[in-house]
């Protein structure tokens, strides 16, 4: 977490998000007010928090990663268009005391995102251009989902993908390392990071060939190297470019 995002759980009256994560920092939230709710209440939760927020309370909605990527922010802004809520920058609401029920102070609080700390777990994988895409098709139809895996993979971008297998969805991340292997090499590196910077962490590479054997749950990043990514020692690498414009002396 963000000394910021620390500094605001601390501060606020109230704390909303999913029941894993609200469980995650316990710690830090003894003797606040609770909201929370099970995966696909995601819309309940943030309606709560954002009544809370314009009867008076301080709120934050907590996420993992960034609020951002794949998480909360964009909820609250569709909440409060839908409730007709003019949304400000907290700093103004806060110095001009307008905050009320037709308007709410919003700080997006950035945080470390999934494909940022699996990253520095590898080494150095995004280095280059890439590509992140979510295997979750309970808010994407799967079909585009396909298409844009097909994109990135023929445009030879590194590929990370999110919410790769769940109990339900076990046969995408299969599906997409077959669509993938129309465009790149069986032996390119691919990085697999489960809980990233959590007690349960686990950082492995293999090949795209044997993708669909390695561990994968949904608190697992994996990143599938583009044709340039290779493995130095125990690290995934993706070159930036320097070495085809500027001379490496070995000797020095």
């Amino acid at each position: 977490m963000s000394k910021r995002a620390c500094e605001v759980i601390e501060l606020v009256d109230t704390v909303s998000g999913y029941t894993t994560y609200i469980d995650l920092i316990r710690p830090l939230i003894k003797n606040k007010n609770i909201i929370s709710t099970p995966m696909t209440k995601e819309v309940e939760r943030v309606e709560a928090a954002v009544d809370a927020a314009c009867s008076g309370k301080s709120c934050a909605i907590i996420s993992s990663g960034d609020p951002g990527i794949y998480a909360m922010a964009t909820l609250v802004f569709e909440v409060c268009k839908t409730k007709n809520i003019t949304v400000i920058p907290l700093s103004l609401s806060k110095s001009d005391n307008t905050s009320s029920k037709s308007s709410l102070g919003v700080e997006i609080v950035p945080g470390i995102p999934a494909l940022c700390s699996g990253a520095a777990l590898l080494g150095a994988p995004l280095s280059h251009d890439f590509a992140a895409i979510s295997l979750s098709d309970l808010l994407t139809p799967w079909d585009l989902i396909e298409q844009r895996i097909e994109a990135a993979a023929k445009a030879d971008f590194v590929i990370v993908m999110y919410n790769p297998k769940s109990k339900k969805r076990n046969q995408h991340l299969e599906k997409a390392q077959k669509i993938i292997l129309r465009f790149r090499d069986k032996n390119t590196p691919v990085g697999i990071v489960t809980g990233a910077m959590r007690k349960n962490q686990d950082v492995q590479i293999t090949t795209l060939e044997n993708l669909h054997l390695a561990p994968v749950n949904m608190q697992t990043t994996v990143f599938i190297g583009s044709s340039a990514s290779t493995v130095y020692q125990d690290y995934m690498i993706t070159p930036r470019g320097y070495s085809k414009k500027y001379t490496f002396d070995s000797k020095k």
